[in-house]
């Protein structure tokens, strides 16, 4: 058998899985469904590796052995043998939204469960590994254990604001139908402390195991399932006098009709397009790390192919292959399942920003034009006038050569009108500087507005051909638009405006093209062609030879790589599952059946022509049907009730690990890009606002632009998905997955690393840096040593040590009483004598007489005065030493 020990990151509750080897195809888990202490745990493998042994005594591979340490499970995947579980070996944090970490997954590890003396051997189940494996799990796929990334944060707290009426009658339905019969104990005696945790479903289109853990789903625990989206994540830093502006951008690749460039066009029979991502920008103030009390802001938009049924033919080995409409659609049935997915997600209006030619000397291009044309003029003849959907057309490739107008000009009027309609989301009503100086662009803003702040109602949706660089640089500049629209919401700037060749800007520039890259790479094969700067105009020359290079990159894709890309993705979405009697998936002549699930059975209702959109999405609008409080609603989500201090719902242990030895060089709010470090100009005088314009000689970049400065920066790094990872984290530090706090002693080497700081950069950087930001020596009248002293480390390694052995004890004995001691200490008011404005402090905490007292005992102990120790002293140890070492 094979025992999978999960544990929560602090690793004080433990869960097990058994997983039985004995079955050669079927999969079998069992679930004891009950969440173990530290000790407890312990002490059951220790007794499972008793007996599995021989001989009494005998220390060997007959007992318990340790087979992986893992961050998470993929999920279960069988071809023609047996089952294969994947999981996650190596991860490293690329966000971080409100406390909540996502993270990367940079190395994954298949095990194959039964035993080799059951194992019957098929000949082609080594080519299904071998394709299964093509798809590249290390390469930008994202997973959080704390938040839901397949959903946006406006969906994310607008669930989170749910009347607690409405949670107080789901909390009596959970309990009774509740997974395990001991998570609610304890519970009535805690008295008012209680605070309701709010679980939803994932939204299925942008997770890509589901099919992976569909053999598992219903017999596990939830806290065992691990949903990963694919596409791109990235964070930087906007540092405004020293006030740190955390920048997201988060891509979510549609695992529906997924696939490469050429072989995946249009649309399939259930509305699911082609390239489709959803690109989400979050913006808050790090200041403040909590939903509830912090300022948040996001803006969601969509590309995706133009949504009718058309193809390109590959065969003829052409750079661009004629376009073909494949099916006749006169009542627009495949555009009508595309738009009425959007309005439930999004909302209306749904505005549609088509960039592809309407001038050509050989009709090419337009043929998608004029059909969408006529899709959208048949579906909006149904819908109300007020949430018909918006069609602008624009020749974005006949305005780039045109030397008279300027693209990016055109697209920010566009951008404007575009973000007025839509609105974006925050969490905060308007400030009240706001109100008393309303802007005018401000009054104008559309969306929804609620007492709490504002929603994003409705969506752009982007398209060319491919949806890769016309697409991008579309997307930057309602990007850049919204941006300053989200700065000015939470009090940052007095316009709603943002001029290019500004840090900010810069810094936002940045985190597109490495999102425009990442995705060009996933779908097209190659990076980017056409960038920000070559419709801006201003790219050097060198550029030109790169955007060869980059077509020629992709040319070799689409005629060599992408068929056997497009095999490996069919086969991890479990959109091919083979099986004996069937075709091998690499004897298909085409995958088309696959993707188009009428063709192999009729469907049994058929949706009406007129009628097109799902019921009960039309009442709610401009709001999204999914964001809504109702009955189908209600049934996503799972409500379950915790004590407001316990550790699963700590989001300051989570962030900060006081429990983990940790070195400057891999904390990761170091890593990130910052616009202060990154992009400020480091001469004397400068003007240290991100949204003053500089020129373009005068950023961060050119002065660390020569090749050894920049290798000898120890802190520079992109947040990009390409660049150089940092070191990753290995199964050093706790994990869901992970049994490594059973086991500690034989990692202690390992857990007790540390990297050496490097404070200064050699060279010129020194200078630079010393001339805007004063001496250490001035400040505190030290200096820092470059590396720590041998004393220093090892008394800080005592002080984690205690931390770990403080944190470690059982608290399974502990009850939380009625009035918590931290109910005193954790204290926010607010700053500002407006209502409107939620800026808050933390007050600081009274001690009590009895505090006082152990404290200046514990400072004459300090100078060699013990004093004597009491029968409450003793005990007090013993059971220290019980906890810890028995």
């Amino acid at each position: 058998r094979y025992f999978l020990v999960g544990s929560n990151p602090a690793e004080t509750k433990y869960r097990v899985l058994k997983i039985d080897r004995t079955e050669p195809k079927d999969l079998v888990i069992i679930d004891d469904k009950h969440v173990y202490t530290q000790q407890e745990v312990r002490e059951l493998l220790g007794r499972l590796d008793l007996g599995n042994r021989t001989k009494m005594g005998q220390k060997g591979s007959s007992g318990l052995s340790r087979a992986v340490s893992a961050f998470g499970i993929v999920g279960f995947v069988r071809f023609l043998e047996g089952y294969y579980i994947v999981l996650i070996t190596k991860r490293r944090k690329m966000a971080d939204i409100g406390g909540h970490a996502i993270y990367k997954i940079e190395d994954t590890n298949m095990i194959y469960i039964p035993n080799d003396s059951v194992r019957i051997t098929h000949p082609d189940e080594a080519r299904y590994l071998r394709i299964f494996q093509n798809v590249d799990l290390s390469s930008n796929f994202y997973f959080s254990y704390s938040y839901d990334l397949s959903h946006s944060l406006q969906y994310n707290l607008t669930v989170l604001r749910m009347p607690l009426e409405t949670l107080k009658t789901e909390i009596t339905q959970t309990r009774q139908e509740s997974f395990d019969i001991f998570e609610d104990e304890g519970l009535s005696t805690q008295g008012g402390s209680g605070v309701f945790g709010i679980c939803s479903k994932p939204y299925e289109k942008h997770v890509w195991n589901c099919k992976l853990l569909e053999a598992v789903r219903n017999i596990v625990h939830r806290d065992w399932l691990l949903y990963i989206i694919h596409g791109f994540c990235g964070q930087s830093k906007l540092l405004i006098y020293g006030r740190p502006i955390y920048v997201t951008l988060i891509a979510r690749r549609s695992s529906k009709f997924a696939g490469t460039r050429f072989l995946k066009r249009g649309a399939n029979c259930e509305g699911d397009v082609a390239n489709e991502v959803e690109t989400e920008q979050i913006l808050y103030d790090a200041s403040v790390m909590s939903f509830s009390a912090g300022s948040y802001s996001s803006y969601v938009q969509v590309r995706g192919s133009v949504p009718l049924y058309w193809s390109q033919d590959i065969s003829t080995m052409m750079p661009k292959p004629p376009i073909t409409l494949d099916q006749a659609d006169p009542f627009a049935h495949v555009a009508a399942l595309h738009f009425d997915q959007m309005l439930q997600r999004f909302g209306s209006p749904i505005i549609i920003l088509n960039l592809v030619k309407e001038r050509e000397k050989r009709k090419h291009e337009r043929i998608l034009s004029e059909e969408l044309v006529a899709a959208v003029t048949y579906l909006n003849q149904f819908l109300p006038p007020e949430h018909a959907i918006i069609y602008i057309p624009w020749d974005m490739a006949k305005y780039t050569k045109s030397k008279l107008c300027n693209v990016l000009d055109r697209l920010n009027v566009i951008a404007e009108s575009v973000v007025k309609k839509t609105g974006f989301f925050v969490n905060r009503p308007d400030s009240y500087c706001s109100i008393l100086r309303p802007d005018e662009k401000w009054n104008e803003l559309g969306g929804y507005v609620v007492s709490t702040g504002r929603l994003q109602t409705g969506v752009l949706r982007t398209n060319c051909v491919d949806c890769l660089d016309r697409t991008n640089t579309a997307q930057f500049m309602v990007g850049k638009c919204a941006l300053a629209y989200q700065l000015y919401s939470l009090g940052l700037i007095d316009k709603p405006n943002l001029q290019f060749d500004t840090d900010a800007v810069r810094l936002f520039e940045e985190l597109y093209e490495d999102h425009g890259d990442t995705l060009s790479l996933q779908y097209g094969g190659s990076q980017l062609v056409h960038r920000v700067k070559t419709y801006r105009k201003i790219a050097p020359w060198t550029q030109h030879s790169k955007d060869i290079m980059q077509t020629l990159s992709r040319y070799y894709s689409n005629a060599f790589s992408d068929a056997d890309r497009q095999d490996s993705i069919n086969l991890f979405l479990g959109v091919f599952k083979p099986s004996e009697g069937k075709p091998h998936l690499w004897e298909l002549p085409t995958d088309f059946y696959l993707h188009h699930k009428n063709t192999l059975s009729l469907p049994q209702t058929r949706q009406s022509y007129t009628y097109w959109w799902t019921t009960g999405v039309l009442k709610h609008l401009p709001l999204p049907f999914d964001e809504v409080t109702c009955a189908e609603n209600r049934r996503k989500l799972t409500v379950k009730k915790f004590h407001k201090y316990d550790e699963e719902i700590d989001i300051h242990n989570e962030f900060f690990r006081p429990y983990e030895l940790s070195s400057f060089d891999e904390t990761f709010c170091l890593a990130m890009t910052n616009s202060t470090r990154d992009f400020m100009p480091k001469n004397v005088g400068i003007d240290p606002s991100p949204f003053t314009v500089r020129k373009p000689d005068e950023t961060g970049k050119s002065v660390l632009g020569n090749k050894n400065n920049r290798e000898e920066t120890v802190l520079q790094r992109k947040t990009a998905a390409s660049a150089p990872p940092p070191p990753s984290e290995e199964a050093v530090s706790s994990s869901s997955e992970d049994d490594s706090g059973t086991d500690k002693e034989d990692e202690g080497a390992v857990s007790q690393r540390s990297t050496p700081v490097k404070v200064t950069d050699a060279g010129d950087n020194t200078k630079i840096t010393e001339n805007v930001v004063q001496s250490t020596k001035d400040v505190y009248g030290v200096n820092l040593s470059d590396i720590p002293s041998e004393e220093d480390l090892a008394i800080y390694a005592r002080f984690v040590q205690l931390g770990q052995s403080q944190h470690k004890q059982d608290k399974g004995s502990q009850q939380f009483c009625s009035k918590h001691p931290l109910d005193k200490v954790i204290n926010l008011i607010p700053i500002s004598c407006f209502s409107q404005d939620n800026i808050y402090e933390v007050q600081p905490p009274r001690a009590d007489r009895k505090s006082i007292e152990i404290f200046h005992a514990h400072i004459q102990a300090g100078r060699g005065n013990m004093q004597p120790l009491g029968k409450d002293d003793f005990l007090m140890y013993r059971e220290y030493i019980r906890n810890r070492y028995m």
